[in-house]
């Protein structure tokens, strides 16, 4: 089975994302901290890091593909993993905060913190604890950069997003264009002329 996947992003939904590779799209399940790294940049090409989990139902089975930014934070799910109580599944929700703060707070015992992940309650946080404290002091010195949020819309575009999600445009890509569109016409202050703008542009590609 394969560890790592690139391909075009061709759908981004809420906790996973569809890439098309060589015509086969393949649907990949993404923690939240994993999540909120994936833009549409580059072309839409992504490359992850995957976990693959072979589900059986009755006598068929199906995979479940899980993807991460790169091998370390694949190594830490499956550090998660290894506590009998949490599945592939309540591993990934779990994965909601950056490994190093996981990871600090199972090395410190941390109870509180970890019941705030989501699905993680009192008993799975022993049994985290339980399970790995003293055993994840590699992830500790893991420095993660903090993910820079994208610059939000200004007001007057709202409007113009509105039009393109009409058109069926993604939101994603929708607000792309319109951040890059401001970023080459910063004089735009209206609506009817961010679009203008956005289609003589795309024309122009085309």
């Amino acid at each position: 089975m394969f560890s790592r996947i690139s391909g075009t992003l061709v759908e981004k939904n809420e906790g996973s994302v569809v890439l098309d590779v060589g015509g086969l799209s393949y649907d990949i399940i993404l923690p939240p901290c994993v999540e909120e790294k994936v833009t549409i940049e580059n072309g839409g090409q992504l490359t992850l890091e995957v976990y693959s989990v072979m589900n059986m139902e009755g006598n068929t089975g199906h995979f479940t593909f899980y993807g991460f930014s790169n091998a370390i934070e694949r190594e830490f799910f499956e550090k998660l993993l290894s506590v009998a109580s949490i599945g592939p599944r309540s591993a990934a929700r779990a994965f909601s905060q950056p490994m190093g703060r996981i990871a600090g707070a199972i090395d410190r015992g941390d109870h509180a913190f970890l019941k705030t992940l989501p699905g993680i309650g009192q008993q799975k946080a022993r049994d985290i604890v339980a399970k790995l404290q003293g055993k994840v002091t590699k992830f500790l010195l893991i420095r993660e950069a903090e993910p820079v949020p994208a610059p939000r819309i200004p007001d007057f575009a709202d409007e113009a997003l509105a039009v393109l999600l009409q058109l069926e445009y993604r939101r994603s890509e929708a607000e792309e264009m319109i951040r890059s569109t401001l970023d080459t016409a910063p004089g735009i202050a209206d609506s009817e002329t961010l679009l203008a703008e956005i289609y003589r542009q795309r024309a122009a590609h085309e």
